[in-house]
């Protein structure tokens, strides 16, 4: 991406920007049981200024505007500052926030990107990180609004966040190739004299599904971190307090049909990572344990253990993510009888679902111009497999193209297999400026 940038002498002021214009198109060889679309167009234009008003202070911002040919994008015209819709806004502030430095200490204001963690392709400490799902594995971080305040001494760091208002993640559209929700309802029991022979676009007959909206919480969310590093070790401990910005959705049967609503659990994390660097590999682990107090959250673990390698051109990490559960979530206590099946609730757990899974990234850098990488997740019991193919060339110092593959294959009751009739290939070209 090119930069261009004023310097006054005068007040030492500096602007800069960079953006780029991206368009993508997505072939679905197979056609999926509620979605008959084979091919998928996005074009994204972001725009991302930075303002340097004095030594001390740094402006950031972000600025996205897009549209699409599937309806993941609102098709009203708006600008959207807290990524709680259900599809993808028109317009948005992706990030704008200021940055004060003094010393050791920095402080950021406004909405930002909050990663936590040290592992690859999966990272349990992450959480104040929502991402957008509505193509799963093919998903992007959005921003929080909050601050967060970072010190540094010696080879210590503390990083305190705090976030008032809750972003969650973006989940697939009920009527969309993501969403296997038709095959769900229709096992569904069904209240007395609700209709369960409608037939949904074309395809097998299933119960009307309708999305009634999301339960958000209202509280704010911390977290603390403290992270050490010294000759040939780095290690941290983590600590959130707050709410899943991953939901439960609660399937109610009810006259009309089945109706889905979100909800995100209160959640407790206690975490922490480490690397260990040598000469030939460095190894890296993560874990975080999860408590709640909803009683329909479960309470659980997730660890992840790789090696990582730098070898000549080839950048390579391999590893095992696993999980424990030390309590199943309870069915929620609503009002059930004669004609009124008790409620379902399902969580949308995109982190679990890589768990017991063999996880493995590399990349080649084939010239100046061009590189190939790979990602792959095995479930342990081959109940589902994701294998993604990437290669990527520059044209001149503006152009960019990439040819992406993604391979599923497995089972309908696994959270990567159910997806097997989503695999594909995309063609994206990127003039960033």
């Amino acid at each position: 991406m090119a930069a261009s940038g004023l310097v006054s002498p005068a007040t030492a002021q500096t602007f800069a920007s960079r953006g780029f214009a991206d368009a993508r198109v997505f072939l679905y060889p197979q056609t999926a049981s509620n979605d008959p679309t084979n091919v998928v167009g996005e074009a994204l234009v972001r725009y991302e200024p930075s303002w340097k008003p004095a030594p001390w202070l740094r402006v950031n911002g972000a600025f996205d505007a897009r549209i699409d040919t599937h309806d993941q994008v609102e098709r009203r015209w708006f600008i959207d500052w807290e990524d709680r819709g259900i599809r993808r806004p028109p317009f948005s502030v992706r990030r704008l926030s200021a940055v004060v430095s003094r010393g050791g200490l920095n402080v950021e204001l406004g909405k930002q990107f909050i990663r936590w963690g040290k592992a690859d392709i999966l990272n349990p400490t992450d959480r104040f990180a929502p991402r957008d799902f509505l193509s799963v594995v093919d998903n992007d971080f959005l921003g929080v609004v909050g601050g967060r305040a970072t010190y540094e001494s010696g080879g210590s760091t503390i990083d305190l966040v705090f976030v008032p208002h809750f972003t969650p993640s973006r989940i697939p559209l009920l009527d969309q190739r993501w969403v296997t929700l038709p095959s769900v309802a229709g096992n569904l029991p069904v209240a007395q004299g609700a209709p369960a022979d409608n037939v949904a676009q074309g395809f097998s007959p299933v119960i009307p599904i309708v999305d009634a909206g999301a339960r958000f919480p209202g509280g704010s969310q911390v977290g603390v971190r403290w992270n050490q590093s010294g000759a040939g070790y780095e290690f941290s401990l983590s600590f959130y307090n707050g709410f899943n910005h991953l939901p439960l959705v609660e399937i109610v049967p009810a006259l009309s049909g089945v109706q889905l609503v979100r909800a995100y659990p209160q959640m407790r994390m206690y975490g922490g990572d480490f690397a260990l660097p040598n000469r030939w590999v460095t190894l890296k682990g993560e874990i975080g344990y999860f408590t709640s107090t909803t009683p329909q959250a479960d309470e659980y673990g997730i660890y992840v253990l790789q090696l990582e390698r730098q070898a000549g051109e080839w950048s390579l990490v391999g590893g095992y993510a696993g999980d424990f559960v030390t309590r199943t979530g309870v069915a929620p206590a609503w009002p059930s009888g004669p004609g009124v099946p008790a409620p379902l609730v399902v969580p949308f757990a995109a982190e679990r679902g890589l768990a017991r899974a063999f996880l493995g990234k590399a990349s080649l850098s084939l010239d100046v111009a061009s590189s190939l990488a790979f990602q792959a997740a095995v479930r342990r019991n081959g109940a589902g497999t994701w294998l993604q193919a990437q290669y990527s060339r520059a044209y001149g110092g503006h152009l960019r193209a990439t040819f992406e593959g993604n391979l599923i294959r497995g089972r309908d009751d696994d959270f990567l297999g159910q997806y097997h009739r989503n695999s594909n290939v995309a063609l994206a070209l990127r003039c960033s400026f």
